[in-house]
């Protein structure tokens, strides 16, 4: 049998002329409006074509009432169906075990290179992921050129406590420093992978400068230097840190570990990164040689005016290979950003990850995002940093929201009307607090086992 290897399958020139590293892709970025979507326009017109060679992409359009012809370029585009997770989840359960939203026939010996993962799991069943060699790249180089445009350089030692495993995460960062960057890479995983206290002892012993991953463990590391008599700012050189952050308050994170820099991304499994921060930190720029991305009301569909908020909908215009993504929708919530960019660059910014809007409760006619409370918490000095909400429901139908917050101090009255009257002015309801005392809600936000801790339990429906 003949191996199609993964390096051939990539023609590397003309890679880097539609995916752009470095001072290239900050010429790109710097054209006009016109000249960026000309380059989106080639670039969506060969994943409609290869999309039309798929069922998955058959039977979404045809049951729409879509021919090949129909789509004309990106104008159509809000006139296409969109799809999600569970379209996914049920091309797997009609054709196990990787659906047919690929492209390829697995179980042939003559298929191109392809690399499997999963989703987390974080919002139900892990989905499976899949790339080809080419659109695997774009993702990688997308990642490394925000790195770059962060602040990275050759002489930075990466600390990465992302996952690994079957989840996508952790692998496509180490490939994305490794590939597109000349930063040194150590990847440490999650807190299972290698414990908390050990990863101080890595970062000191190694040196390392950057640490990329998820904010939440991120703070926890800071704590457990600490806690292992090693000083985060004077026996450790963190410059900077990039993950993700949303709406958390970035001059925490910053303070626990010296006043660094911290920069914020944003992306999928699937489509891997969208936007991320860059110098200014005026927003997330989005990708948009390979990324199209609209904005859309969460209860309609229809795209929304610029400034409001609403789901997530990414074409990636880069994976015309295997898994095509045209229309898929994120279910998290941001809100594109108005004016103009100090950097001069032309690509759209959004505002970050704001929420998923399947995870959003709505609480006496109020929309709540749970993942929105880490920020307003951090307005008492008292938050220590971890919390999860409950939505619950009394025996005459009403509708209750609590948030329990780990906090420094006494776990008294006075605090929890304190909290209390902190969320009520945020969110417009009067909420139930719940306190308790660092570290006491891990078991039920499972910072230590997962990338993304759980921030929601409803409790309405059991």
């Amino acid at each position: 049998m003949k191996h199609n290897l993964y390096h051939d399958a990539i023609d590397w020139e003309a890679l880097q002329r539609e995916h752009p590293v470095g001072d290239a892709f900050i010429a790109f970025a710097r054209q006009s409006r016109d000249e960026i979507r000309a380059h989106q326009e080639r670039l969506f017109a060969r994943c409609v074509a290869r999309a039309w060679q798929i069922p998955f992409y058959q039977r979404l359009w045809g049951n729409a009432g879509i021919e090949p012809g129909d789509i004309k370029g990106l104008e159509t585009l809000p006139s296409l169906p969109m799809f999600d997770k569970s379209d996914i989840m049920a091309s797997i359960d009609a054709k196990p075990p990787f659906g047919d939203f690929g492209g390829i026939d697995l179980a042939s010996g003559d298929h191109p290179p392809v690399i499997i993962h999963t989703t987390s799991g974080t919002t139900g069943n892990p989905q499976v992921l899949m790339f080809g060699a080419k659109s695997r790249e774009v993702q990688n180089i997308m990642l490394g050129r925000i790195y770059q445009l962060q602040g990275l350089r050759p002489d930075d030692i990466v600390h990465s406590v992302y996952g690994h495993g079957m989840i996508n995460g952790g692998h496509y960062v180490r490939e994305a420093v490794t590939h597109w960057t000349n930063a040194v890479f150590l990847s440490a995983g999650t807190g299972i992978e290698t414990r908390s206290a050990r990863q101080v002892e890595i970062m000191r012993d190694f040196g390392a400068t950057v640490i990329v991953g998820f904010a939440d463990y991120i703070k926890k590391l800071a704590k457990v230097a600490v806690e292992q008599g090693i000083d985060p700012v004077k026996d450790l050189k963190i410059r900077m840190i990039s993950g993700h952050l949303g709406r958390e308050d970035k001059t925490t994170l910053s303070d626990a570990w010296g006043g660094v820099d911290c920069y914020d991304w944003y992306g999928v499994g699937d489509t891997g990164i969208i936007a991320g921060e860059g110098p200014d930190r005026d927003g997330l720029y989005v990708m948009e040689d390979a990324q199209v991305m609209e904005v859309c009301d969460i209860e309609n569909g229809q795209p929304v005016p610029e400034g409001e908020s609403g789901d997530i909908v990414c074409t990636s215009i880069h994976k015309d290979d295997v898994y095509p993504i045209i229309r898929f929708n994120t279910h998290d919530v941001t809100q594109v950003k108005k004016g103009t960019s100090s950097l001069g660059l032309n690509l759209t910014r959004i505002e970050g990850f704001l929420g998923r809007s399947d995870n959003m409760v709505k609480i006496r006619g109020i929309n709540i995002f749970p993942q929105a409370m880490g920020p307003i918490l951090e307005e008492d000095a008292s938050f220590a940093g971890e919390f999860i909400c409950k939505a619950t429901r009394d025996a005459n139908g009403r509708d209750d929201f609590i948030v329990c917050a780990e906090i420094n101090g006494a776990l008294d009255t006075a605090t929890a009307e304190r909290f209390r009257a902190i969320l009520k002015k945020a969110i417009g309801i009067d909420c139930g607090v719940e306190l308790a005392k660092p570290g006491e809600l891990a078991p039920l936000t499972q910072t230590e086992v997962r990338q993304k801790p759980i921030r929601l339990i409803d409790e309405r429906f059991k």
